[in-house]
């Protein structure tokens, strides 16, 4: 048993899965917009079994697609599959089963419309790993992957594409793309080593801290718009104003001369941020 629950803790460490803060918040947000208030027990469940299926499989697969760079980059190597300390064949095992689960998942929705898209969501999650090695613009594919979150609750939920949920998942977009951008800042000698493609990698870190400022302040442009297609209101607004200092904060502490606060930037305040929004709507729609 022991020996188990310390696999576990090494597959969950491997795949980031407290990650799953980032993505998790924006398909509650949809969901109880979708829902128009508390969404029923069964899509809540599903909703968030979808979540973490669907991103294990992603993760797992990105493991596996970046095993020799991970062992190259000193940040990474020394993570669970560069090490030994998980199998390659059981990490794609495992990919086989979260995905197949993810679509499993998806059936089980009344509304059908999510189970007959969740392939091509698989693929865009899937193949994420390699955009790196052809485009400057992998943080704008990272930031698609979790905008498939609120969209595709919206279309388990309503069986349809609507402005509200492609509003919310173009918030997401922005917001992820200027994130990672600023989680690119640490590799960044790494990454032209290998010939790998990141924004600060081909512009430089000054450069790349611009973009992920103006990608910020478009992300705060769109939540605002989200209140022309919803009936969310002052608490909501609130909400979007506590974001917005957020981000200030996280940009007033990451600099081209100094980095040493990526990791809080990257992890702490944007979880903060998924979570401050979260509350924010579901109080606005509750109250």
């Amino acid at each position: 048993m022991k020996i188990l629950l310390k696999r576990i803790a090494l597959f969950l460490e491997m795949i980031k899965f407290e990650h799953t803060l980032f993505a998790m918040p924006f398909a509650i947000i949809s969901m109880f917009l979708a829902s128009a208030g508390w969404p029923t027990l069964k899509n809540f469940v599903l909703i968030v079994l979808c979540m973490v299926f669907a991103r294990t499989a992603a993760m797992a697969f990105n493991r596996l697609a970046d095993f020799k760079l991970d062992a190259e980059n000193p940040r990474t190597r020394s993570r669970a599959l560069p090490k030994g300390k998980i199998k390659r064949w059981t990490v794609i095992a495992l990919v086989i089963l979260f995905s197949l689960l993810f679509i499993t998942t998806t059936s089980l929705f009344e509304k059908k419309l999510a189970f007959y898209f969740s392939p091509l969501a698989l693929a865009i999650v899937l193949t994420y790993s390699f955009s790196k090695r052809f485009t400057i613009w992998t943080h704008f594919w990272l930031g698609g992957c979790l905008a498939i979150a609120p969209i595709g609750t919206w279309m388990a939920i309503r069986g349809e594409i609507a402005p509200a949920p492609l509003i919310l998942g173009l918030a997401v977009c922005l917001w992820t793309a200027g994130f990672d951008i600023i989680y690119a800042t640490q590799d960044v000698e790494f990454d032209r080593k290998k010939g790998l493609y990141s924004i600060p990698a081909k512009w430089g870190i000054p450069s790349g801290l611009k973009v992920s400022t103006g990608l910020h302040l478009l992300m705060i442009g769109a939540l605002f718009s989200l209140l022309r297609f919803s009936h969310l209101g002052l608490i909501y607004i609130a909400g979007v104003t506590l974001v917005a200092a957020l981000l200030v904060y996280e940009h007033s502490i990451v600099r081209p001369d100094s980095l040493s606060r990526v990791n809080v930037a990257f992890f702490t305040v944007n979880g903060f941020v998924s979570l401050g929004l979260m509350g924010a709507v579901i109080l606005d729609i509750l109250v």
